[in-house]
């Protein structure tokens, strides 16, 4: 947001009547002392404190005659992006492949290719002999695991009071289970 042109100018009078310095004149109207230098600089530059125009837009490569060549292009034959951007270059424009995709978005041409098309003369479009994918086998995934599917550790059985290990079904309320982390 700019400033006031009032406070613009009080900052450059102070600097260029009283010969304050620039930080000591931001200081004295609260505004950042990169403000102060800018304005000082563009007074000296140009006469005045206006603020300049902010933003704008770089005109399009691809306007008048060289867009009415690539729309004509696009209409008559076959193309791939790289392939446009190629040609371009060839006649005297050199544009990027960002620049090309926007203009044909834009003019909303498209040329979508299918199994039977013939392949694209810049680049291979596949692999000579290859195969569209291999089939999954579900054999070959292997399960997933979560904190509630892992499996723990194998329990180690303690032995009883006697000091023989409790194997009988008979005393099942002596046998305890001890699990580590």
């Amino acid at each position: 947001m700019a400033l006031s042109m009032d406070l613009r100018e009080r900052v450059v009078e102070v600097v260029k009547t009283e010969g304050m310095s620039r930080r000591a004149a931001a200081k004295r109207f609260w505004v950042s002392y990169s403000a102060a230098i800018e304005w000082v600089k563009l007074d000296e530059q140009t006469g005045s404190v206006a603020p300049r125009k902010v933003g704008g837009s770089k005109p399009k490569k691809l306007s008048g005659a060289w867009r009415e060549w690539l729309i004509e292009r696009c209409r008559k034959q076959a193309f791939t992006l790289r392939g446009l951007v190629a040609e371009l270059a060839e006649r005297g424009l050199e544009v990027d492949y960002r620049s090309v995709w926007e203009f044909v978005h834009a003019e909303g041409l498209s040329y979508k290719k299918r199994r039977w098309s013939r392949p694209s003369r810049i680049a291979q479009t596949q692999h000579a002999g290859g195969r569209n994918g291999w089939p999954i086998k579900t054999a070959s995934i292997l399960p997933a695991w979560c904190s509630s599917t892992k499996p723990g550790p194998r329990p180690t059985w303690r032995h009883s009071e006697a000091g023989r290990r409790l194997d009988s079904a008979s005393s099942q309320r002596y046998r305890t289970a001890t699990g580590k982390p």
